[in-house]
């Protein structure tokens, strides 16, 4: 949640989502949720590889009182040390293609 990931905090100030929320999102993926794997393309990280997975969850919207299914872009970096980071969670920009589907 840095500054330079707006999308990340846009879906928490979109809709009523909290921390226990998201991992459970992101516990709940599978195999068929996975859409690709990126070398990372900033510089001092190309060693790094990207996972990329999609979600649809329903959610609460924040300003009103409908919930509605949101497609989730979710990117994590697997560190060699076995570190797993949460890069992006965020509403889908795009359709993305699924590997498994």
């Amino acid at each position: 949640m840095n500054s330079r990931r707006q999308d990340n905090r846009e879906l928490f100030l979109t809709y009523v989502i909290d921390e226990e929320m998201a991992k459970d999102i992101l516990m709940g993926l599978t195999a068929t949720d996975f859409s690709e794997r990126l070398q990372n393309e900033h510089e001092g990280y190309e060693d790094e590889m990207l996972y990329v997975f999609g979600k649809d969850v329903e959610l609460l919207e924040r300003m009103g009182n409908e919930s509605k299914i949101v497609s989730l872009y979710i990117k994590f970096n697997k560190l060699d040390n076995c570190y797993v980071i949460v890069v992006s969670l965020h509403e889908q920009k795009y359709p993305i293609k699924y590997y498994f589907k």
